[in-house]
């Protein structure tokens, strides 16, 4: 069927609506394409006239939104933060006569996505676009944002920028202002546009990638330059590395604590703790089973006047410790200045320093990164390649040599004095009361006083058989046998001879008895026994005419010694359970252990039981 002329202009005349949206499809169609060009020339100028990324992005944005009829698109960001990716806003709310400073999101005003909630997280997840026609019909779709900020999503389009496989960000356009959804030709026109804020995205992202690396380097270089110019201490060395690069470390502020290196608790630091004296300790452990104990806190300040403050033996709750811990941030949200100056902390990143062996040396907290944003993963790798690089240099042979060497000998005095306590005032009123019989101190007493006390308080060399071979001590307390091992020295005669002061005997041989353990064979029981069988051997075996007097005392005093602080294990443990006294000893560990803790003993002036002018 053919169609006149006169058909088609009656048509015409009957519906002028037709004619009218017939040619102005035609004439929007050669407007579409002189407004594309002249939108992508401003694009590009956009980007060469601005390196913020913000700026272009949010330009393309804004055409974007009205080229799909859009009532706002939104930047998230992605990043990562103690290895949880999460997305941010960065460009917020993107609408129609928006500015930039209006739409471009503060640190502290976030909205965070993990990546398991919400459609963005979804398309961060999958790394695909999605057109969602009514939101709330899909299942990934989180409502959380529209409660705060009072808005109802009916549609979205999301896409996610990539650079090669890696996730740089994620742009939405939310509700299609004329129509109920966005087509596939506003899909396929957001995409296209959202080119030239790509490839910004992956600019700045490159930028930023580089501009770390470059950091590293710097860090590594001159931490390294510091780290060799000091080799025999450790706080000076972290002191020297950490001042040095600053410059390169993006914060306000940073601090270092240096971890106490004492792996296994000794006897000596449990013993408060047994007796009720001090509280157990309640507090995280390291890895290696350590507490941490902190014995020194060194703070970088750099925001205003650069300062350096020294905190020595810090408290467990000092700010500079506990602002690192997750509980603190939790519950206190950073609220409030934490010093005099009314500096306070937006942000934290904490690191332990690491030696070679995996043992925790210090920690180090940097507060405040510069630009206000929270520190991201390209942080953590910064300060972690700093930090392994010094925890690792604490591993020098000389300097780590001496400084075991140090501590090892530490352990061991702090050992012999603070475990093995010595006779104080009450205990020898056990022996010597004299404040029950005279009414004053032991020290204020004269020595035929003295003497008078012992002679009623002492057993005799006859109540425990003392000098006969078949001696037993079953039937003694720990305290007679002090007192039987006082009552030998006079029998030997020495006491006399060598003028031993009577209050300083007592206390020597009450300490020798609290110098052993308890423990199940070495113990104090056990070296009376040895005493008293060297004391037998002298006396009534007559060996004693073969020796002179110094010699009889020195037997008899090196047989209560003999095992003093055994600990119950032999040698070869000391040497596979690597015990300090194993590295300080080398071979024969107990017996030369015993020795110096008896030397120890006499060393002591208040212990010498024979005067230095005899």
């Amino acid at each position: 069927m053919s169609i006149s002329e006169d058909d088609v202009e009656k048509f015409l005349d009957d519906n002028p609506a037709f004619a009218k949206q017939y040619f102005e499809k035609k004439l929007r169609t050669e407007s579409w394409d002189s407004n594309e060009s002249e939108i992508l020339f401003e694009l590009i100028q956009d980007m060469q006239e601005s390196i913020n990324m913000e700026k272009v992005v949010f330009k393309t944005l804004r055409r974007i939104r009205s080229l799909i009829h859009a009532d706002r698109c939104s930047l998230f960001m992605y990043r990562q933060r103690n290895g949880t990716p999460e997305l941010a806003t960065r460009l917020f709310n993107i609408q129609e006569g928006s500015t930039l400073e209006e739409c471009l999101v503060s640190p502290d005003s976030e909205i965070v996505y993990p990546l398991d909630i919400g459609i963005v997280g979804y398309v961060a997840q999958t790394k695909k676009t999605m057109n969602i026609k009514d939101v709330t019909e899909c299942a990934q779709f989180s409502p959380f944002v529209d409660e705060l900020t009072d808005y109802t999503t009916k549609s979205i389009l999301a896409t996610p920028i990539l650079n090669g496989k890696d996730l740089v960000a994620v742009i939405l356009a939310i509700n299609k202002l004329n129509g109920p959804y966005f087509t596939s030709s506003d899909e396929t026109l957001f995409l296209k546009y959202l080119n030239f804020a790509s490839l910004n995205l992956k600019i700045y992202h490159l930028s930023y990638l580089h501009n770390c690396e470059t950091r590293r380097g710097q860090v590594l270089l001159w931490s390294a330059n510091k780290v060799f110019e000091e080799l025999t201490d450790i706080e000076r060395q972290f002191h020297k590395a950490f001042y040095t690069v600053r410059a390169y470390l993006n914060c306000d502020r940073y601090s270092v604590g240096l971890l106490d290196m004492t792996k296994q608790k000794e006897f000596f630091d449990l013993w408060p703790v047994l007796l009720g004296e001090v509280p157990p300790y309640s507090g995280p452990r390291t890895p290696d089973g350590r507490e941490i104990v902190f014995y020194k806190v060194i703070d970088y300040i750099l925001h205003g006047k650069e300062d350096i403050k020294v905190i020595p033996n810090p408290t467990p709750d000092h700010w500079a410790l506990v602002t690192g811990l997750p509980t603190y941030v939790a519950e206190s949200g950073f609220e409030g200045p934490l010093d005099e100056s009314g500096w306070t902390v937006k942000n934290v990143l904490s690191m332990p320093i690491v030696n070679k062996k995996e043992e925790i040396v210090g920690v180090v907290t940097f507060y405040n990164r510069k630009d206000g944003k929270p520190f991201d993963e390209q942080d953590e790798t910064l300060m972690e390649s700093l930090t392994q690089f010094l925890g690792w240099s604490v591993l020098n042979t000389d300097t780590y040599d001496k400084m075991n060497k140090l501590e090892n000998r530490k352990d061991i005095a702090q050992d012999m004095v603070l475990y093995h306590v010595k006779c104080d005032k009450d205990e020898i009123q056990e022996i010597l009361p004299t404040r029950e019989k005279l009414g004053k101190e032991p020290s204020e007493c004269e020595e035929e006083e003295l003497a008078s006390i012992l002679k009623e308080e002492l057993p005799g060399p006859t109540k425990f058989e003392i000098y006969e071979f078949r001696f037993s001590d079953f039937d003694c307390t720990e305290l007679d046998l002090v007192k039987c091992g006082i009552q030998m020295y006079y029998e030997l005669g020495v006491v006399k001879k060598f003028q031993i002061p009577q209050e300083v005997l007592v206390r020597f041989v009450y300490s020798i008895s609290k110098g052993y353990r308890k423990i199940t064979y070495h113990n104090w029981r056990h070296g009376f026994n040895v005493a008293q069988t060297m004391f037998t051997l002298l006396m009534t075996g007559k060996l004693k005419r073969y020796y002179t007097d110094l010699e009889a005392l020195a037997m008899v005093t090196a047989a209560l010694c003999h095992d003093i602080d055994h600990r119950g294990t032999n040698n070869l443990y000391q040497m596979k359970s690597q015990n300090p006294l194993a590295k300080l000893h080398g071979s024969s560990i107990l017996e030369r252990h015993h020795l110096e803790f008896g030397k120890f003993l006499l060393s002591e002036e208040k212990e010498n039981n024979v005067s230095k002018d005899r």
